[in-house]
């Protein structure tokens, strides 16, 4: 999180605050920032902290990466320097997903450790009674989810009558995912004169509204572009895509891969099944590729989070939700294998690269029908996506060729090559030294790199811009899938219209407790006594395994497959979006 570069942030800055000394932290806080390496604060830390200290509402529109668990973290745990006055907490941070909450639970440990600061993280998939002992215990601080949030308030395990200061961090994302409803109950239970701080890296009409009805006259921090080296204000991430048929994705991602050669890299899939497939395949080309997806265990989670730290993994290959809030340094390129369906998804994707003044690039690959998508993201980004030929083989081994150059460049100016002297002049005595180093460059060239039989053209297809006809889904006896190769079922739950459940109800209970996000889940039907949801057949286990272990409403519904459906399959048509 250091800052090694200069931003312009929309607010007046306060180019005098130079170090975190001089924004009046206790000396604990100093002393743990000056051990983790933090030497100034970023713009958003130089901005929100000071009005934060002084107990002010804040309304900040920032990205991933900016440094804003930081920006919020510090005055908390500056106003938390006291004795704790009973067990309930004192601050709340709300985010969207588990792995969130527990990145934001462990920046608060680092910054808060010598002030003996007690922090909890409540999420669904994690034992609940710990939670529960933890709570009973006391606790200064509670990092949630909304919908675990609320089943402990509902339990009468969370009180929030104490509460100073509420953070809603990623806000959008949680009103994507269906939560809108939780939070307005969850701050419903907060005193009327606490401090509300909200971050979003978009600033749709739902978290306007939000701000309308929670905040009070808020000091507003919109970051805005990182300056450009001549002063400007170009954006230093590079914005890129590749129209290629579905078919030749694969190819064309490795084939991207090669051609730019980045030093770490995310790519980003629509479905688990995809994030298997495609790390598989990736490793196959000599990538040291890593999946992280919803499916996987947390114990899975944490091991592929140590070899990326470790350095032992230079491809990560994720969902959204999965990946939500991981900052991975010096990431070089976010790479989209399908277009984001929602342009916020995009901002939210690409927001990771080209930080504190590194440049960055933002690659997209679009099937023909998707060209469309392509042009409404660039008319919310305000940004054009230049569409590039996929690269030819020439191309991909012209690079690769430049590759072995530059290898055998820096070994000449800086390896130690003396012993191998005798090498060179035993064979100069029978062959032309020219051959020699033709014959070593020719060994290097072959052992060096990423090395695939990829010789096969891939078919451009950018000029059709569309015009393309969709590739039609079919369905046999097991039932349609989605175009993602994934079958859906229908759950049923045991609660419905007489209870007050409504569509939002169901898709926060879900995608609060499973690896499921909003556009996950299909058409929902709601009776009086009961209801049907549409989901992946592949997440129905871990869904139905979350909610027996949760509340609806207050409620514990029955929840299993709808009657008629197998572990085969269901025998359904894929979900449509819609909601009755």
């Amino acid at each position: 999180m250091q800052n090694t570069g200069r931003w312009q942030v929309d607010t007046n800055a306060r180019e005098d605050t130079a170090s975190f000394g001089d924004l009046a932290l206790r000396p604990e806080l100093l002393q743990a920032l000056s051990s983790l390496g933090y030497e100034e604060p970023t713009p958003i830390q130089r901005e929100a902290i000071p009005p934060l200290l002084q107990g002010k509402d804040l309304l900040g529109q920032a990205a991933t990466g900016t440094g804003k668990t930081a920006a919020f973290a510090l005055p908390v745990l500056q106003m938390l320097s006291g004795e704790r006055q009973g067990k309930d907490p004192a601050a709340l941070v709300l985010v969207p997903t588990r792995e969130l909450a527990v990145q934001v639970s462990q920046a608060f440990h680092r910054y808060g450790r010598d002030l003996g600061v007690t922090v909890l993280p409540i999420y669904g998939g994690a034992p609940i009674g710990r939670q529960l002992q933890a709570l009973e215990r006391g606790v200064d601080v509670v990092i949630a989810t909304p919908g675990r949030a609320l089943d402990h308030i509902g339990r009468g395990t969370l009180r929030l009558g104490g509460v100073r200061t509420v953070v809603l961090d990623e806000a959008d994302e949680m009103l994507d995912m269906g939560f809108a409803e939780d939070i307005e109950a969850i701050l419903d239970e907060t005193a009327d004169d606490r401090q509300t701080v909200l971050f979003s890296a978009t600033m749709p009409s739902r978290v306007d509204g939000i701000v309308r009805r929670h905040l009070t006259d808020p000091v507003k921090i919109q970051m805005g572009r990182v300056e450009s080296a001549d002063g400007g204000k170009s954006p230093l991430v590079r914005q890129s895509a590749y129209v290629v048929a579905r078919a030749h994705k694969p190819a064309t991602l490795g084939r991207v891969l090669d051609v730019e050669a980045p030093q770490s890299a995310i790519v980003f899939c629509r479905t688990r099944e995809e994030v298997d497939q495609l790390t598989e395949t990736m490793n196959g080309r000599g990538y040291r590729a890593e999946a992280l997806h919803g499916g996987m265990s947390q114990e899975q989670r944490d091991r592929v989070m140590g070899r990326l730290r470790a350095g032992t993994a230079d491809l990560l290959i994720a969902t959204d939700v999965a990946a939500r809030g991981l900052d991975v340094e010096q990431l070089t390129h976010v790479i989209n294998y399908n277009v984001p369906s929602a342009p916020e998804a995009y901002v939210h994707r690409i927001g990771r690269v080209g930080r504190a003044g590194r440049e960055g690039v933002a690659l997209t690959l679009a099937e023909p029908r998707e060209h469309r998508m392509l042009k409404a993201i660039e008319r919310v980004t305000k940004q054009p996506i230049a569409v590039e030929k996929v690269p030819t083989v020439a191309d991909l081994r012209a690079r690769r060729l430049e590759l072995t150059r530059a290898a055998l460049q820096e070994s000449l100016l800086t390896d130690d090559l003396e012993r191998f002297r005798v090498v060179v002049e035993t064979l100069t005595d029978e062959f032309d030294i020219v051959d020699v180093a033709l014959a070593a460059v020719k060994l290097a060239h072959e052992s060096s790199g990423v090395v695939t039989d990829d010789v096969a053209e891939i078919p451009d297809v950018s000029d059709v811009s569309g015009r393309k006809k969709p590739e039609r889904r079919t369905g046999g006896p097991a039932g349609r899938r989605r175009s993602s190769g994934d079958e859906v079922t229908r759950l049923f739950l045991g609660i419905g219209r007489n209870a007050g459940i409504r569509p939002q109800d169901l898709v926060g209970a879900i995608a609060g407790e499973s690896s499921l996000t909003g556009r996950d889940i299909g058409a929902i039907e709601i009776a009086d006594r009961f209801s049907l949801v549409e989901i992946p057949e592949s997440a129905v286990d871990e869904v139905i395994k979350a909610l027996r272990h949760s509340t609806i409403k207050g409620k514990k519904p029955t929840v299993r497959r709808e009657r008629g459906t197998t572990e085969a399959g269901p025998r359904r048509k894929p979900p449509t979006g819609k909601r009755k």
